[in-house]
């Protein structure tokens, strides 16, 4: 596990098909391949870095190309996914959106981007009751910022606001790292376990979890970055295979990690495009988040309040 950088929990069971403790289940829809696994033992979850919970993977290569129709039907089956995660009377609950990240670094934007597009509905709720039916969800949400800018830890300020909204259930964005290039604009992760921001680059922070806020939390995120020393190692191993010079392949792991830790462990790879890969994962996953908590409502809100 030494050097390899990844916040997808397919990815990690990939990197640890022996360990027990994780159940693993495949399924397809249409282009979109679906991947869930379950971590269910502290034995397995201390193994592979990730907490106990349910971990859904969304996986269309038919979004590197960016057609609309690839977009809709993954974010109708992610609306599909949440609302399973989210297992409360949705209408008759509240919720607190969190779009982690710094706004001003595009890779890491992908939290703040997707809250500018989901419906609030709280205020209207509170101030003008007489516009909704009793039985719509009440919706906040929040881009906290990171530490280096607030000079608060996020964690510190969902709890403090968190507090005072008394939501239901919190739903997280944020932006992934995979081990995979092929991966990024191409892979959504779901999860009832939280997420701990900055995992995936090395930089982690306190859990924001059903632990640490005493509400569900669900996650989700798109894997954004890949970190260079990752793609050296890749790129070295299938070289050395298709030459003929990969008979031993922990000497040439061990190697290719040494070399590329060395030289290149603080570079992190985000495709040129970035600005709109982030504009469109950002509309699909608040649409999705929409979807799941609107429902039938959703087109005449957004006819009201956008």
């Amino acid at each position: 596990m030494s050097g390899i950088y990844t916040d997808l929990a397919m990815e990690l069971r990939e990197l640890n098909p022996e360990i027990q403790g994780i159940s693993e289940q495949n399924e397809q829809d249409g282009e979109i391949a679906i991947k869930r696994i379950g971590i269910f033992t502290a034995n397995a979850a201390a193994k592979v870095g990730k907490a106990m919970g349910n971990y859904v993977s969304l996986d269309s290569d038919a979004l590197s190309d960016r057609p609309r129709e690839a977009f809709d039907a993954v974010s109708n089956r992610l609306a599909q996914e949440l609302r399973g995660l989210i297992r409360l009377d949705v209408p008759k609950s509240s919720f607190l959106i969190v779009g982690l990240g710094n706004r001003n670094v595009t890779p890491d934007s992908l939290g703040p981007k997707t809250i500018e597009k989901i419906i609030i509905t709280r205020h209207v709720k509170q101030h003008l009751p007489e516009v909704f039916k009793s039985d719509l969800a009440s919706v906040s949400a929040i881009a906290p910022g990171v530490l280096g800018i607030t000079g608060v830890e996020t964690m510190e300020i969902i709890k403090g606001v968190a507090e005072r909204t008394d939501p239901d259930c919190i739903i997280v964005i944020d932006s992934l790292a995979s081990r995979r290039a092929a991966r990024i604009n191409s892979t959504i992760q779901l999860s009832d376990a939280g997420i701990s921001p900055g995992s995936g680059v090395g930089n982690r922070r306190a859990d924001i979890s059903s632990r640490t806020l005493g509400v569900p939390v669900i996650a989700i995120g798109v894997p954004l970055v890949v970190h260079a020393s990752t793609i050296a190692r890749d790129i070295i191993s299938i070289i050395a295979k298709e030459s003929g010079q990969g008979e031993d392949e922990k000497v040439i792991e061990t190697l290719t990690q040494g070399a590329a830790e060395k030289h290149l462990d603080n570079m992190i790879v985000t495709p040129k495009n970035i600005d709109q890969i982030v504009q469109d994962m950002s509309g699909m996953i608040a649409n999705a988040i929409n979807k799941a908590i609107f429902g039938d409502e959703l087109e005449n809100l957004k006819d009201l309040l956008m």
